[in-house]
C-alpha cells in the first residue's frame, strides 16, 4: 500500500541562540556550517532578516505572540514579567487548533507569564515530533544552546584561529577580541552539528519531503557592540526556509533562492500559522511572509532596545534593504554602560581597558561616549555602521522617509517604552485604555528632550506639574539631558523630589545634581534605597547614583544591603557602584555570579 500524502506540511523550526548569520550563505567563509549550508542550497535565504530586539527575552516574546514587546510592557525590558492576557493567542495555540501536534525542545524565556504547559503539547527536554499521535502533522521547535553568549566565556578554540577573524572597525584589534571571536566560531560549529542530528532524524523517519524546515536565531551575535545593541550585528539573524517541492506553489517566496528586502521576525508567528492553515489572531502585528515586492513601497524591519539587564536605555530603529535609521531616546547615556553579565567576556574587559588607557582610535572610542539623537548608516558601504550620515544632505530624503516610518510604527504599535518601568499604565491592555497614555503628546516631549536645547527648558519646567505621570517623567528627562542647562527649572525640580511617582522623583534627583543640588538629590535617592524593595525602583535609583559620580559616596551604606539582593540585576548594579565608589573597580572586576546564572539558564 502507498502511504497517503499529507494535506498539510509538517514544520521543523531550528532556532539557534544569540547567533548572527555567520555561515557561507551570508558570505562568511570561516564558519564550519555544512548543515546550514545545505539548507541554504535547498531553500530560500532571506538576506536581510532582523529580530525585534537585540536580546533574547523580548525577542522571544515577539516570536511567540506575534506582538512587538514594546506593545505589551514590560515585555520590552530584559527579563521582565509581562502579562499575557488570555485573549492574546500564541502561535502554538493556533497551530494546535489547526490539528497539529506542537512540541518545543526546550527553551521558553518568553518574558511574560504565559504557562508553556498550556500552549504546547509538550515543552520539555524530551519534546520531539516522534511523540505525536500516529498520523498527526507536527510543529517541532528545537533550540540548541551551543551559541549562547556564555560560549565566549568558556569555549575552547578549535575551528578558527584568532588570527583568521575579521575585527570590525569599531573594536580594537587586541588578543581578547580575537580570541572571543574565534571561540564563537567553535560554538557555531557545535550548533550546526546539533542541527544535523535533527535533520538525520527527519530523514530516518522518511519525513524530509513532508516537512518545511526553518532555520533562524532569536537575535544577532555576542561580540561587543552586537548583542544588546541596535546595529546589524545585534539585530540581523539568519533566516533560511526549505520548502519541499510539492508545497512550493503555496508560498511565492519559495521559488526564490535569495530574498533581499527587509524581513522582520515579527512575521514568523503569522507565517507559521499560515503554513499550518490556521487562523491568525487579529492582535498579531506581523503578516505572513509574502512574495518579494516588485517595486513600490520598501519593506521595513523595526527593532528596539530598552532596559538591558541592569542598565536603562531606549533606542528605536528601522531598517530597509540598505539603510539603518536609529533614534536614541537616552542620548545622555554612553553606549558602553557596564553590564555585569556581558563583562564576563574578555573582549569587553579588554576594550574598556584600552579606553581607560587612552589608546583607542576615534571610531573605537565612540562606544564610551554619549550618543547622537539620530543615526543613519548606509550598510552597503559601511557594514560596520561607524559613519553617521544623518546630516548628509544627499540622504535627507532617506532620513525623512525612515524617520516618518518609525514615527508611524511607534504610534501604530502603541509603544510602551516611553512609560517608566513599573508604571500602572504599562501593558498591552492597560496602555490602550482611553486617556491612559497620551502617546503622541509624550512623543513630542521626548523629541524635545533628545534635542537637548535650552530653548525647551521652560516647557519641561511647566510640564513637571502635569497630572500625567509619563509627561512629568519626560519633562524630568528633558531637564536631565540638559545638564547644567536645566538651571532655570531648579524650583520645579526641587518640588518634584516629593512627586507621587517614584520614577519621576528619581530622574529629577539626578537632574538636580547638575544644577547645584547634589546633597538633596543623594538624600532622596538614599531614602528610596532604604524604603523600597521593588526591583524596578531600586534599579532606577541605583542607575541614577551610578551616573552622578563621587557625590553618591554617602549611599555606600545603603549598597551593603543591595549587593546580595534577590534580584540579580539589583545585585549587579549595587556591586558595580560599590566598586566604583570605593575606587577598586577595574574592567576585570567580577561583578556577576556566573555559576548561579548558568545553573538557572532557561
Amino acid at each position: 500500500m502507498t502511504a497517503t500524502a499529507p494535506t498539510r506540511p509538517n514544520i521543523l523550526w531550528l532556532m539557534s541562540e544569540d547567533c548572527p548569520p555567520k555561515n557561507a550563505a551570508y558570505g562568511d567563509a570561516l564558519a564550519r556550517t555544512p548543515t546550514i549550508d545545505r539548507l541554504a542550497r535547498e531553500g530560500t535565504v532571506f538576506e536581510n532578516a532582523f529580530s525585534v530586539a537585540p536580546v533574547c527575552a523580548p525577542s522571544r516574546f515577539a516570536l511567540l505572540t506575534g506582538i512587538y514587546p514594546t506593545s505589551a510592557g514590560p515585555a520590552h525590558n530584559m527579563r521582565a514579567a509581562a502579562h499575557a492576557a488570555n485573549d492574546l493567542r500564541t502561535y502554538p495555540q493556533e497551530i494546535r487548533a489547526a490539528g497539529y501536534y506542537c512540541a518545543n525542545n526546550a527553551k521558553t524565556d518568553y518574558n511574560c507569564d504565559v504557562d508553556p504547559a498550556r500552549i504546547w503539547d509538550d515543552s520539555s527536554a524530551s519534546a520531539h515530533w516522534r511523540n505525536r499521535p500516529a498520523g498527526a502533522p507536527f510543529l517541532a521547535v528545537f533550540n540548541p544552546v551551543a551559541t549562547h553568549e556564555s560560549a565566549v566565556f568558556f569555549e575552547a578554540i578549535t575551528d578558527v584561529l584568532p588570527e583568521q577573524v575579521r575585527v570590525p572597525a569599531y573594536l580594537p584589534d587586541i588578543p581578547e577580541v580575537r580570541k572571543d571571536m574565534a571561540r564563537y566560531y567553535t560554538a557555531i560549529a557545535k550548533m550546526d552539528r546539533a542541527l544535523a542530528e535533527r535533520l538525520d532524524e527527519l530523514e530516518q523517519d522518511g519525513l524530509l519531503e513532508d516537512t518545511i524546515i526553518i532555520y533562524s536565531s532569536d537575535h544577532g551575535g555576542v561580540s561587543p557592540r552586537s548583542k544588546r545593541f541596535c546595529y546589524d550585528e545585534g539585530l540581523q539573524v539568519p533566516l533560511i526556509i526549505r520548502v519541499p517541492e510539492r508545497w512550493k506553489a503555496e508560498f511565492p517566496w519559495a521559488a526564490e533562492s535569495r530574498v533581499r528586502p527587509a524581513i522582520s521576525q515579527i512575521d514568523l508567528a503569522p507565517t507559521l500559522i499560515a503554513i499550518a492553515g490556521g487562523n491568525i489572531p487579529p492582535q498579531m502585528q506581523g503578516r505572513p511572509i509574502a512574495a518579494p515586492p516588485r517595486g513600490g513601497e520598501p519593506r521595513y524591519a523595526f527593532s528596539a532596545r530598552d532596559r538591558m539587564d541592569e542598565r536603562y536605555d531606549m533606542i528605536r530603529t528601522v531598517r530597509d534593504e540598505r539603510y539603518r535609521y536609529i533614534r536614541n531616546y537616552a542620548p545622555h547615556r554612553i553606549y558602553g554602560q557596564h553590564s555585569a553579565f556581558a563583562w564576563m567576556a574578555a573582549a569587553y574587559q579588554g576594550w574598556e581597558r584600552e579606553h581607560l588607557a587612552g589608546s583607542l582610535s576615534e571610531v573605537q572610542d565612540a562606544f564610551w561616549r554619549t550618543k547622537a539623537a539620530e543615526e543613519l548608516f548606509d550598510t552597503h558601504i559601511d557594514p560596520d555602521e561607524t559613519v553617521n550620515l544623518i546630516d548628509d544632505p544627499q540622504l535627507a530624503r532617506v532620513a525623512q522617509r525612515l524617520r516618518a516610518a518609525l514615527d508611524r510604527h511607534i504610534l501604530d504599535t502603541n509603544d510602551n517604552g516611553f512609560l517608566p518601568e513599573g508604571s500602572a499604565v504599562e501593558g498591552y491592555h492597560p496602555s490602550r485604555q482611553p486617556h491612559s497614555y497620551p502617546l503622541q503628546h509624550i512623543m513630542h516631549l521626548a523629541e524635545l528632550a533628545i534635542a537637548r536645547s535650552t530653548h525647551h527648558v521652560h516647557i519641561f519646567a511647566e510640564t513637571l506639574a502635569s497630572p500625567d505621570e509619563t509627561a512629568r517623567f519626560w519633562a524630568a528627562q528633558g531637564c536631565l539631558m540638559l545638564g547644567a542647562g536645566a538651571h532655570p527649572a531648579r524650583p520645579e525640580l526641587l518640588r518634584t523630589l516629593t512627586d507621587p511617582s517614584l520614577p519621576v522623583r528619581i530622574v529629577a534627583a539626578e537632574a538636580l545634581t547638575h544644577v547645584g543640588h547634589g546633597n538633596e538629590a543623594v538624600a532622596a535617592l538614599r531614602q528610596l534605597l532604604r524604603e523600597r524593595s521593588d526591583a524596578p525602583v531600586l534599579l532606577q535609583a541605583l542607575n541614577a547614583l551610578t551616573y552622578i559620580g563621587d557625590i553618591a559616596a554617602p549611599a555606600e551604606a545603603e549598597l551593603l544591603s543591595m549587593v546580595d539582593h534577590r534580584d540579580e540585576y539589583v545585585r549587579g548594579a549595587a556591586r558595580y557602584l560599590k566598586l566604583k565608589l570605593g575606587g577598586t573597580y577595574t574592567p576585570e572586576s567580577v561583578v556577576f555570579d556566573i555559576e548561579s546564572r548558568m545553573a538557572k539558564q532557561p
